[in-house]
């Protein structure tokens, strides 16, 4: 079936928004929610990170967003689309697409659609290191537009098929709350310290901190699977659906390649996704990319305690003060890290935060794979839905 195929641009009004000045206590911690592209995690959002105050909004390139409208990224977080449930801010990554005639288009329908196209949306971003697309080369994403009631037919379609998947990823997510609850349950809070642990810096828990290699990578071909910063979630875990390749010779081995164990930490990326940081848990080693840091722990520490710590809320707040002065680009190189205040816990007791993460980690994997296949399937029915098949 044909249907006509209609610019985004003739369809939405785009509003973008801006960031308050972080020097301006005043424009900070109030009662708006302010979005931005770490808080793209689902289909929907209704609570930030951040929140600004109405000084902020006034005094700001920031916009109110009413609840119910698209919001989308065009720097980093490329593909995803989202409505917010509630009134937000929104910064100068994120854009909100506004529909101008309900008649000819469906809301759901809309980001249904625009949600197919990620992978595409993804590829053609540009950038050496972050990833952006143009408003021009937004409102010319082509739109499928059959009539109104078949659109919503579609939309109520995919809305139950993807139900499931949500409810799969929401014990994932649950799983993250765990750990960070027994986190603070076995370490307390770093800044009260209620167990008294000495206090010391991550300097003190590790052997070695080194970077990536800067040679490039190829979409195809190479010997090994090469880590980005993109791999890296911003809540801690790993995402393997865009990995990159290349060759290393044997004496670049050592240097460049992770296993497992390593504690990897994203030393440059925006200021809020700047920091990210994981543990490789996979059995085949895969380089790591310069904007990568590799940490092996000495006899004191251990990694899966460091990443815990570091994707705390404590541990993200320190992360983020650390660059709060910065515009554009941050980082935080590795004298940086090591520098980073954290409490010096038994190593027995690390070691048995670690057992928890990895027991966990386990029984989430069926949960993983589940939602893989969950995924595979909702897209083939995507496709068939916009291309008239259902």
């Amino acid at each position: 079936m044909s249907w006509p195929l209609v610019k985004l641009g003739d369809l939405v009004v785009i509003k973008g928004g801006g960031t308050p000045s972080k020097k301006v206590e005043e424009y900070w911690n109030g009662d708006i929610p302010w979005a931005s592209v770490k808080d793209l995690k689902s289909n929907e959002i209704s609570i930030t990170a951040d929140t600004i105050t109405e000084l902020g909004v006034k005094n700001s390139a920031t916009n109110l967003i009413p609840a119910g409208t698209i919001l989308t990224a065009t720097r980093m977080a490329l593909g995803k689309f989202v409505i917010n449930s509630v009134d937000m801010a929104i910064n100068q990554d994120l854009k909100a697409l506004f529909i101008k005639d309900v008649s000819k288009v469906e809301r759901n329908y809309l980001v249904r659609y625009l949600s197919s196209k990620a992978k595409y949306i993804e590829g053609e971003g540009k950038g050496a290191t972050v990833k952006g697309i143009t408003l021009d080369f937004l409102k010319e994403l082509k739109i499928p537009l059959p009539p109104l009631e078949e659109q919503k037919r579609i939309a109520a379609i995919l809305d139950k098929a993807d139900s499931v998947r949500r409810k799969r990823q929401q014990a994932i997510d649950l799983a993250d709350d765990f750990l960070r609850s027994v986190f603070l349950d076995m370490f307390g809070d770093p800044i009260s310290n209620p167990k008294g642990f000495k206090k010391g810096t991550v300097r003190e828990l590790i052997e070695s901190a080194n970077y990536g290699t800067s040679g490039k990578a190829s979409e195809t071909e190479g010997k090994y699977p090469i880590l980005r910063m993109g791999n890296i979630t911003y809540e801690g875990g790993w995402d393997f659906t865009n990995l990159k390749y290349i060759d290393l010779s044997e004496k670049d081995e050592p240097k460049y390649l992770t296993q497992k164990g390593d504690l990897l930490f994203n030393r440059t990326n925006s200021k809020e996704l700047v920091g990210k940081t994981a543990v490789f848990d996979e059995d085949e080693p895969m380089a790591i990319a310069g904007y990568l840091i590799r940490v092996r722990p000495n006899e004191h520490g251990n990694n899966y305690y460091i990443s815990g710590y570091l994707n705390s809320f404590h541990g993200k707040q320190t992360l983020l003060n650390m660059c709060k002065s910065i515009v554009g680009m941050a980082n935080i190189n590795a004298q940086e890290l090591q520098d980073i205040k954290i409490l010096l816990p038994p190593i027995e007791l690390q070691n048995e935060y670690e057992q928890i993460v990895r027991a966990t980690k386990s029984k989430l994997k069926s949960f993983e794979k589940s939602a893989e296949l969950l995924e595979d399937n909702f897209n083939s029915l995507s496709q068939k839905a916009f291309a008239g098949e259902l």
